[in-house]
């Protein structure tokens, strides 16, 4: 990719934080002396493209090679503007920066003119990453967030992590149907508000991530096919539809771009990147990680995330941090449930062995097969890799959100509380970095349902039919009248009832949470830069312990049983000289420990200081 001189203050930021001149490949960039760089690629544009600026005369826009159209123009910010890239159709600019209402709508030039209060901020080490992930709409966009800011970092979060952003058809969304990529949806707010969100957050001490979403577009207000059809590669699909095409370097170059974009203009502090196991050219995480590194200073602590179905190691250990630990999860939750249907059927066998895989080596599928993908061989080794390579979690939005009632754990677990207890006591202090998801920390018990606002009654009644369609195979979903109960996904009420902070927060849950987030912050995360696992053992059918060796020589261990027996090892009690208590789920499970019996649903904290 190119580096051009600059005089856009977006880019002059960037400039001033690396000392390399950086000039974006698409978009409006209004530029000091009052003209507007508008650019635009466009290679099956056979009639050339137009910028057409709301009440001026249009004007046809310059071919500069590759495929690539351009002009300079005086234009404020504020102005709206589209493209016309054939006689009977005129589109939003791709790479928006903002919109003048929805995905269809004209597309506004911006300028960077928010001051920074934490100007200073050079974001957190990523041992001490602890996440909240939250959808910007359900928590009243992102001054809502903003709002609710002090208390996510009283309890000890360290992270926050917007669901996707992008600009996306209508009010409600989860994010993932996005279309323009450059683009805050104006549902969420300004992005003056988001950037004042950010930077409160930064005055807080957290740091602020956005999921962002490169491996498909959604299915209203994409143009592209129309006159950049060569993004898309006809030979390969994904479950959302035609795949990207990172073999050209104008589409490789538009998706890099987005990420020092968000970084650079708005100050995350990381990224997380969507199912990157449907971006069929590993090679650009990696290029895109690598660039993205090369033009922000070197103090800055910038994180970026994966979520991998794959397992694949090896961007793990090019430019990335950590990965969405999806098989802790999923034998976590066949522990706490003993629901075998769909993928939990892969983890149903040998729970226990399974998780003792998770905690000490990251991934449980290595390689082997997995009867949930017809055999099909999945994973690489990750072994070798430190623990703070995986984000671990017991709900995402995802986990419950998929499910067709969008039920949460504690709803799941009403008569097993000391269970999810001891599962939330393993998540917190366990060595990889923990998520929790929004509402989890108060009890909440509303559930996360699938919610869309489709104007098009068609893809409206699509989405409807294949969400119930989805369910067909489970079992309490075989019934066609149980589908037809599963909740419509356009319907406002969907989205009404996903809301965890309508119900008043439950105290007792939140203050087990602020004292695990203490001790994981005192004892555990000063130690974690070199942590390695030691291994793990299984002590019952549903129970597990797991060691890890810290930076400073300390061993930490975390007995865990997850089911309803105690149990009784005969080296249990001998195995624990030169251990103190860390912490206990339950009150006297640690002296129970000490006597030599786990005790049922509970997890226990030893910690042993380095002689």
């Amino acid at each position: 990719m190119t580096d051009t001189p600059s005089s856009n203050p977006t880019e002059q930021s960037a400039r001033a934080e690396t000392g390399r001149t950086f000039m974006p490949s698409f978009g409006a960039c209004h530029l000091p002396s009052g003209l507007t760089r508008f650019r635009l690629w466009a290679p099956n544009a056979e009639h050339g493209v137009t910028l057409e600026i709301a009440g001026a005369e249009p004007q046809p826009m310059t071919d500069v090679g590759d495929g690539y159209y351009e002009i300079e123009t005086p234009c404020p910010p504020g102005t709206r503007y589209r493209y016309r890239v054939s006689p009977d159709l005129s589109v939003p600019d791709p790479a928006s920066r903002l919109q003048a209402g929805d995905v269809h709508d004209d597309s506004v030039v911006t300028s960077s003119s928010y001051t920074w209060r934490n100007d200073g901020w050079r974001g957190r080490p990523w041992r001490e990453a602890v996440f909240y992930e939250i959808h910007p709409g359900i928590a009243g966009g992102f001054a809502g967030i903003e709002a609710r800011l002090p208390e996510l970092a009283d309890l000890g979060f360290t992270a926050i992590e917007l669901m996707p952003i992008a600009d996306f058809p209508g009010p409600r969304n989860w994010g993932y149907d996005g279309v323009l990529p450059y683009a805050p949806d104006c549902a969420y707010g300004t992005p003056e508000e988001l950037k004042r969100l950010i930077d409160t957050a930064h005055g807080l001490g957290l740091m602020v991530f956005l999921d962002v979403v490169y491996n498909h577009f959604g299915p209203d207000g994409n143009y592209l096919s129309a006159y950049a059809s060569d993004f898309f590669r006809d030979d390969l699909h994904t479950p959302w539809g035609v795949a990207i095409d990172f073999r050209r370097r104008p589409v490789r170059q538009f998706f890099t771009e987005n990420a020092l974009y968000w970084l650079t203009e708005y100050r995350f502090d990381g990224l997380r990147l969507d199912a990157v196991h449907a971006i069929r050219d590993v090679g650009w995480l990696e290029e895109m990680a690598g660039y993205v590194r090369a033009h922000l200073p070197a103090d800055r602590h910038v994180h970026l995330v994966l979520e991998n179905d794959d397992n694949q190691v090896h961007p793990l250990e090019h430019g990335y941090q950590a990965q969405w630990n999806d098989d802790g999860h999923h034998v976590l939750h066949q522990l706490l449930t003993g629901e075998s249907e769909g993928y939990y059927g892969d983890y149903a066998v040998h729970p226990a062995q399974r998780l003792t895989r998770a905690l000490a080596d990251g991934f449980i599928y290595q390689g082997e097969p997995s009867a949930h993908r017809n055999g099909a061989r999945r994973g690489e080794p990750s072994a070798h890799l430190p623990p703070t390579s995986f984000v671990l979690f017991l709900q995402n939005h995802d986990q419950i959100g998929n499910r067709a009632m969008g039920d949460r754990l504690i709803s799941l677990l009403r008569n097993d509380t000391r269970a999810l207890r001891a599962a939330v006591a393993l998540l917190l202090l366990c060595p990889q970095i923990p998520l929790v998801f929004m509402g989890e920390e108060r009890g909440a018990t509303a559930p996360f349902l699938y919610f869309t606002s489709h104007t098009n009654p068609e893809l409206a009644q699509a989405v409807r039919d294949g969400r119930r369609k989805e369910f067909e195979k489970f079992r309490a979903f075989a019934n066609p009248a149980t589908r037809d109960r599963i909740p419509d996904p356009n319907d406002p009420e969907t989205f009404a009832q996903s809301d965890p902070y309508r119900e008043p927060a439950n105290e007792s849950w939140l203050s087990y949470y602020r004292d695990l987030l203490q001790v994981r912050h005192r004892m555990i995360a000063p130690r974690l830069e070199g942590a390695r696992a030691l291994g793990a053992h299984i002590l019952g059918l549903r129970a597990v312990v797991a060691q890890w060796l810290l930076s400073d020589g300390a061993i930490l261990s975390l007995y865990v049983n997850l089911g309803t027996v105690d149990l009784r090892p005969d080296w249990l009690q001998d195995d624990h000289r030169g251990e103190t208590l860390l912490y206990e789920s339950e009150a006297g499970a640690g002296a129970a420990l000490y006597e030599g019996m786990l005790q049922n649903g509970v997890t226990v904290a030893l910690l042993k200081e380095p002689a």
